[in-house]
């Protein structure tokens, strides 16, 4: 068992002593501040504390840590262990402060990105509460439902603010609660209670074949400015699309050292911390993009491969630029409002291509475009053969770039799929998983006829921007396809 003891330390300038309590446990020291003071008059001469009203108020304090600690087992506990124990139940620990500390930790793994979303998750939590210093304590399951009810007009945040606070939250918990010895020090955890949201899942993104050419061949408007966003915007579009949907990131972090041999080797910023092979992938320049190459070249002293980090601080800076100019480009040829493109959209644009009209298969369009696909650790033990993600991705930059032809398979509806109005249709609106209703008949042409009349069965309740599921059996085929629409855009 711990012992206590008050005593004073050494003499301060205005000549009072502080006083602490002294926590003696497996023959450690440890000591505990007290808010009280006395002077030489209030100790004896051998320095021990007379003082009547001070020696009350620590004989009460000692009296309350050994009460405590008689309900708990500290017999493998450290007396720093003990001290922070005895602490805990003076004050609520703040959650603003663990947060930022989380945060920090992120920063210092490398996680940057990630600790950016976990830093903006944690900023609308502390407007919410009006106070740069949440509690613990203050983070109810009232409490945090209120906070979600705040975001629910958000497209993503609803779902990402609260899943990374839940993680903050989460990795609390294991520092401070020791469960095994019974120190409990952060009591509440809403989370049980609580139903985070799902993210509005995106439309499509991807483009046909024919509009990425119109998009490439539309002129610049003249600028005073020496490389207008119109300009970086394109770009960069074209060096995603060429490059198998690379991210900006991987673009803006390239290296000289990373490009020998007319090969970029880099590891994907987004998943190199979460994957065996480090998210390492291997790509051959095509030919078409050797200008942008010299355009963005530096100097023979500069480690970087291109000139982005010369006009932009940081990655998503780039990204955001060349998303402007992506939109005004869009602008300009009459793309307008929530059509307009961006730089994922190229992104989308490649793999859709490579699969609906160069006929790659899933996990081909997956491993060109370096997601993981289910075999990261394997991968992470192979010596990976690059040369068929290349030579897709020439495939797509010849169809689009090189040719005429247009999008073979503009919609999921192919020849196996197509019916006419004397099949037997079976056809079910769902959301969120739950059957909404049903039709049973014949006399539909075409899929569209058949969302039509599945459309009166979605009640007005369901939110704009929200995707539906329709699901179509041709009965006489035992074919079964099924579709999403956004409500308010798709129907």
């Amino acid at each position: 068992m711990a012992t206590f003891k008050a005593i004073t330390k050494a003499k301060r300038k205005d000549g009072f002593y502080p006083v602490y309590i002294r926590v003696t446990h497996q023959t450690k020291l440890a000591y505990i501040v007290t808010d009280k003071l006395v002077n030489a008059s209030g100790l004896s001469r051998t320095g021990e504390i007379e003082d009547p009203y001070v020696m009350q108020y620590c004989t009460r304090k000692i009296i309350e840590y050994v009460e405590r600690l008689n309900k708990v087992d500290i017999e493998r506990w450290s007396v720093r262990d003990v001290v922070d124990y005895l602490k805990s139940g003076e004050a609520d620990i703040s959650f603003s402060d663990y947060a930022r500390k989380h945060i920090d930790r992120m920063v210092q793994r490398g996680q940057k990105r990630n600790a950016r979303n976990y830093e903006m998750a944690l900023n609308h939590l502390e407007r919410h509460a009006g106070t740069t210093s949440v509690m613990f304590s203050q983070l109810t399951s009232t409490f945090v439902n209120d906070w979600l009810k705040t975001l629910e007009t958000t497209h993503r945040a609803k779902e990402m603010y609260p899943i990374c606070l839940r993680q903050v939250f989460k990795a609390a918990i294991e520092e401070y609660n020791d469960y095994d010895n019974g120190v409990i020090r952060i009591r509440t955890n809403p989370w049980g209670k609580v139903k985070i949201p799902e993210a509005d899942r995106p439309e499509k993104l991807a483009v046909t074949p024919q509009a990425a050419r119109a998009f490439f061949a539309a002129p610049i408007p003249e600028s005073k400015m020496k490389a207008p966003l119109e300009e970086i915007g394109r770009d960069v579009a074209m060096m995603v699309l060429c490059l198998a949907g690379i991210n900006t990131v991987d673009l803006y972090n390239l290296k000289k050292s990373d490009y020998y041999d007319g090969i970029i080797h880099y590891r994907r910023a987004k998943t190199k911390k979460f994957r065996a092979d480090n998210a390492y992938i291997e790509m051959r320049v095509p030919s078409i993009l050797l200008p942008l190459f010299e355009k963005y070249a530096t100097p023979d002293d500069d480690p970087f491969l291109f000139s982005f980090h010369e006009r932009y601080r940081t990655s998503d800076s780039l990204g955001s630029n060349a998303n402007s100019g992506i939109k005004k480009i869009c602008e300009s040829i009459g793309i307008k409002g929530d059509d307009r493109y961006c730089v994922y959209t190229f992104r989308h644009t490649w793999g859709t291509i490579a699969q609906n009209d160069c006929g790659a298969s899933i996990s081909q369009v997956a491993f060109a475009m370096n997601h993981a696909n289910g075999h990261e650790v394997t991968r992470g033990y192979l010596r990976i053969d690059f040369s068929p993600a290349w030579r897709l991705n020439e495939q797509v930059v010849d169809l689009i770039f090189y040719s005429a032809t247009e999008s073979e398979k503009k919609d999921p509806e192919d020849a196996m799929f197509r019916f006419s109005a004397k099949h037997l249709i079976h056809g079910g609106a769902y959301f969120r998983g739950k059957l909404l209703g049903e039709i049973n008949d014949t006399g539909y042409n075409n899929i569209d006829e058949v969302i039509k009349a599945l459309v009166p069965f979605v009640p007005d309740d369901v939110p704009t921007r929200s995707m539906v599921q329709f699901k179509i059996d041709i009965v006489d085929k035992g074919l079964s396809q099924t579709y999403e629409r956004m409500k308010g855009k798709g129907f």
